[in-house]
């Protein structure tokens, strides 16, 4: 449903229904002002009767008399639309002048009546039509009697119903315009509203494939705002995504390349024997670990950007994970005759475990690889109020200072035939997608390098119950 009519249907079905009861509420209203401006002539009429009345005798002995002509009731006929009958009667019901066949009046007189007189109004069928009747209890006097007479006269409604139809009919029509009104401001202002909305479409119609630039909304309202930028930080993400998924293609075709023609060449030589074979073998090995370590690194850092992407990663205890890739690199450090030491504290931190895991291996290896035989490298994990800390601190060489600028670049290797020069790569982006940091600096004794401390710093997560990490 477009939100043209959605609104249309809102908005005009209620007013509509209220429209619908408020017109019939009109309409009974009407009708009661019309009997009521119509009873007040009923009610003259059967005075104007009661004034021509006569009596002899007293009470239940007195005989009422009267002679009304017909022609003193059209004083009284609003028009020629309705007719008037009406009948004079003693208390007992006896007729004594008017029309025999009008019905008796046989109800009671309300304990307020609407006017200054003993006087009832009812509705009621005379000679198959619908007619008002009013009735009066006139006394009656004379130098010869006293006594007390019925006096009703009965109205046709047709003069009441025309009237009270007209008011129901002007008040429909107006209603009529109303809604129109009401439905053609309700067509404008959508129109005018969803402006901005079809501007927005047709840019985003009009835009080039691959245009993932931020949409442009500054006089859209403020109801749509949300909207836009929900949509412009997806396309950010998509932008994002896509620039990842260029940057590893381009890097793998082009790093991958090397070794594959190293491997090439190193295959024709020993084919054609311009080398040993057990020397050309131990080559070809060197050549494909070597592919093979730069493939499984930059797999690893496409992972961290796929996982950057999934949500509610898990709450994982720091210092056990640091435990386990000690373990697994163990013969790595035995082999150097590493001085190991390894002090953790339990640190809670919301990350996916394989990127934990990648974090201390990366590192891990780095500082095995470049902490010397016989050489000292010690572990840490410490904490604060918000922070965990995972530190590592070799006694190597330490870091140049013209490759601390470009240290966590990809492909940016302190040793170019040791490693890809992504290990660090990776680091970085799992750190920040972690929301932490990392630092590496030279640790000084003496005014000279003793070693490199590379610190990772991630956020605890707040144990919502009691308000500690």
């Amino acid at each position: 449903m477009s939100l043209r009519r959605y609104l249309l249907l809102g908005i005009l079905v209620p007013v509509g229904l209220l429209v619908v009861v408020n017109t019939v509420g009109l309409y009974q209203q009407a009708l009661s002002a019309v009997n009521t401006a119509y009873d007040r002539s009923l009610l003259a009429s059967a005075k104007s009767i009661g004034e021509q009345l006569d009596v002899i005798g007293y009470d239940a002995q007195s005989e009422l008399r009267v002679a009304v002509p017909y022609a003193a009731l059209e004083a009284f006929e609003a028009d020629n639309q309705s007719r008037l009958f009406y009948r004079v009667s003693s208390l007992n019901g006896e007729m004594v002048s008017g029309f025999a066949q009008l019905p008796f009046w046989r109800g009671r007189i309300p304990m307020k009546p609407p006017y200054a007189a003993l006087v009832d109004f009812y509705d009621d069928v005379f000679e198959g039509d619908a007619v008002r009747v009013g009735v009066l209890l006139q006394p009656v006097s004379s130098a010869q009697g006293r006594g007390m007479a019925v006096v009703q006269v009965a109205e046709t409604l047709e003069l009441r119903t025309t009237l009270a139809r007209k008011i129901l009919f002007d008040t429909l029509w107006r209603q009529a315009l109303l809604l129109g009104v009401i439905a053609l401001v309700v067509v404008v202002v959508v129109q005018r509203a969803t402006r901005p909305v079809r501007r927005l479409s047709a840019e985003l119609q009009a835009r080039p494939e691959g245009d993932l630039s931020p949409l442009s909304a500054r006089d859209a309202p403020r109801e749509l705002l949300p909207l836009v930028d929900a949509t412009n930080e997806v396309m950010a993400r998509l932008a994002h995504l896509l620039e990842n998924q260029k940057r590893f293609v381009r890097d793998t075709a082009h790093q991958l390349r090397t070794p594959l023609a190293v491997l090439k060449v190193q295959v024709q030589s020993a084919l054609h024997g311009d080398m040993d074979a057990l020397e050309a073998l131990a080559d070809i090995s060197q050549t494909v670990d070597r592919a093979t370590l730069l493939a499984n690194q930059m797999l690893a850092l496409a992972k961290v950007e796929q996982l950057r992407q999934q949500p509610d990663p898990q709450v994982i205890d720091l210092a056990g994970i640091v435990r386990q890739m000690a373990l697994d690199l163990s013969p790595l450090i035995a082999e150097k005759d590493i001085d190991f030491g390894l002090e953790t504290r339990p640190a809670r931190v919301q990350a996916h475990e394989w990127m934990l895991s990648e974090l201390t291996r990366n590192l891990l290896h780095n500082a095995i690889k470049h902490t010397p035989a016989g050489g000292a490298l010690t572990v840490r994990v410490t904490r604060d109020a918000s922070w965990a800390a995972l530190t590592f601190s070799d006694s190597g060489a330490g870091i140049a200072a013209e490759l601390a600028a470009r240290l966590y670049q990809p492909f940016s290797a302190g040793n170019v035939h040791h490693g890809s020069g992504l290990g660090l790569a990776i680091c970085r982006e799992i750190v920040q997608a972690l929301g932490g940091s990392i630092a590496l600096e030279n640790r000084l004794a003496h005014g000279r390098v003793s070693g490199l401390d590379a610190t990772v710093r991630l956020p605890l997560v707040q144990n919502k119950a009691t308000g500690e990490s």
